[in-house]
């Protein structure tokens, strides 16, 4: 069985704080940038891997969601306990002081983790948890 990660959804609460962030911090492609009525749904992958996407999306605009929900959802995007990346760079250290002078929220700065791994994180505009790895990206 071959299966490969095609996309992702993570939540934004504004697509221009996202959109700003993935594409002129981070640096990613962006590959689609929908609108529809007054909402917009923008897909953004890292350069060199174009079959990996992450759709930036509205979270609290499915039909099924209650109003609780969408209470809860908003609630926990405050704290940034709703959703977490986990991504992958060569220079930790370089990619660590590029999103902190952006003004990134800083979670953690660069540090070797007890189980094997470096990384840092911090929190994009929406409130995401941002972790980043060091080692093959």
């Amino acid at each position: 069985m071959d299966i490969t990660i095609q996309s992702s959804f993570l939540p934004h609460s504004d697509p221009d704080e996202s959109l700003t962030f993935f594409r002129d911090v981070l640096g990613f492609e962006v590959r689609n940038d929908v609108g529809y009525e007054g909402m917009r749904w923008i897909t953004v992958g890292p350069a060199g891997q174009p079959s990996t996407s992450i759709v930036l999306h509205p979270p609290t605009v499915d039909p099924g969601i209650t109003d609780d929900e969408r209470t809860t959802i908003a609630e926990m995007m405050a704290k940034g306990t709703f959703a977490t990346i986990v991504l992958a760079t060569d220079d930790l250290d370089a990619t660590f002081e590029r999103i902190q002078a952006s003004g990134a929220e800083v979670i953690q700065e660069p540090i070797d983790q007890p189980y094997g791994i470096r990384d840092c994180a911090f929190r994009d505009p929406a409130g995401n948890h941002v972790r980043i790895n060091e080692g093959t990206s």
